[in-house]
């Protein structure tokens, strides 16, 4: 057992026993409101724990003949990413609009699971992509849509990921460093998140480009502690960690009120079922894996740079129960034929499956310590994931190498 305090009347975090005793420690409560009373959220939070609480019970059963178990259902993940790049052509309906996120949650899905990407589909991303970008600057969703940072930084994310060059040169990058917002849009961290990871990637950063962008960005921290995503909103960990990847990002990390942060990122854990929630008083949700236990990586980081807090952190460790978060995915969010899901009884898909890989190697490893923490079977290890960027750490350095080595286009 581990723990780590900032101080005695803030906050404190201890891991759980792991698999064999989660639901003796970990027993269903009863949910009420301030006055006693049962809500609708506290009725479906009952009903995720207890849909929880007989999926737990029944791999229990089945650990005690295979003690190798969870295991990670590998071959299942790999069928099913593959199948949504081959049908990049193809409609997507509700995901019309976000075809070059598919590229990248499948890609990123694939360079987390180590399985190679033939030339055959690189060549297909890299053609499907050049349709989808626009003459005036930045990447539709598809092609012939209007260009918009969320799919530019979808784009640009799949295409580092490939680390070849014939990728590398389809980014249109110009003189000035613009890449279009989409006009009319709205104006949140997750759009600003967007623009730093596509400038520090392409190597357009200028001090002009982002003037005033940290001190906008520290304006959606809450009294809670974690980010809206703009100035006086709720508190959401999808816009927290935008918000402190971009400072991170601009250097300005360490101005924004960390002893909240981190009160509230730690607080998001769900006690019984070991996965993240989004917001207060939510229920859990697989994604929130990445987006929740991502920001644990930065806040350690940036807490060893303190005097303060330097020889209170715990090399080997991030400040959340790093096994309950990896027994949640791989026991309670796989689908049996492929991919991962958000709560059980919920579909799978591709968004999930990438956030939900992402945050399983985010728990595995504590970057720098060369100590991995892998529960069930060995073969559960995935590759590192860089926790500013989401991408591998090879093809972070790979790109940064080769765009900071090239002129802007004039």
């Amino acid at each position: 057992m581990t723990s780590f305090s900032i101080s005695a009347n803030s906050l404190q975090t201890e891991p759980l026993e792991i698999t064999h005793q989660f639901i003796e420690l970990c027993t269903p409560r009863i949910h009420l409101d301030v006055e006693g009373n049962p809500t609708v959220t506290s009725d479906e939070q009952v009903k995720v724990e207890s849909t929880i609480e007989h999926i737990l019970e029944t791999f229990l059963e089945n650990h005690e003949i295979d003690t190798t178990l969870p295991r990670l259902n590998r071959l299942q993940i790999v069928d099913f990413v593959r199948h949504g790049l081959s049908k990049l052509s193809a409609s997507y309906e509700c995901l019309d609009a976000s075809r070059t996120w598919v590229c990248y949650w499948n890609l990123h899905s694939l360079e987390l699971l180590e399985v190679p990407i033939p030339d055959e589909t690189k060549n297909a991303v890299i053609s499907f992509l050049n349709l989808c970008q626009n003459p005036t600057g930045g990447f539709g969703g598809g092609p012939f849509q209007y260009s918009h940072l969320a799919p530019t930084y979808a784009a640009v994310n799949a295409l580092v990921i490939l680390q070849s060059e014939e990728a590398f040169k389809i980014i249109n990058r110009n003189e000035e460093g613009a890449f279009a917002l989409h006009v009319g849009g709205e104006v949140d961290v997750r759009g600003t998140y967007c623009a730093v990871v596509v400038a520090k990637l392409t190597g357009i950063v200028d001090q002009k480009l982002f003037s005033g962008t940290s001190e906008w960005i520290l304006k959606c921290q809450t009294y809670e502690g974690g980010f809206a995503g703009t100035p006086n909103q709720e508190a959401h960990g999808g816009y927290t960690f935008c918000a402190l990847a971009a400072l991170t990002l601009l250097g300005q990390e360490s101005k924004c009120n960390v002893r909240c942060l981190m009160r509230w990122a730690c607080n998001r854990q769900m006690k019984f079922e070991g996965g993240f929630q989004g917001r207060t008083n939510k229920l859990v949700d697989g994604c929130y894996s990445f987006w929740q236990g991502a920001l644990f990586p930065l806040l350690h980081f940036l807490l060893a740079k303190s005097d303060q807090y330097s020889e209170a952190l715990d090399a080997k460790r991030w400040l959340f129960n790093q096994e309950a978060l990896q027994e949640y995915l791989l026991v309670c969010c796989q689908h049996p034929f492929g991919g991962l899901l958000d709560k059980p009884g919920r579909p799978r898909d591709f968004y999930h499956t990438c956030y939900g890989l992402s945050g399983l190697s985010i728990a595995q490893h504590v970057s720098g310590s060369g100590k991995s923490s892998i529960v069930g079977s060995p073969t559960n290890e995935l590759a590192l994931t860089h926790p500013i960027y989401n991408l591998g750490v090879n093809a972070v350095m790979s790109a940064l190498n080769y765009f900071n080595s090239q002129p802007l286009r004039i």
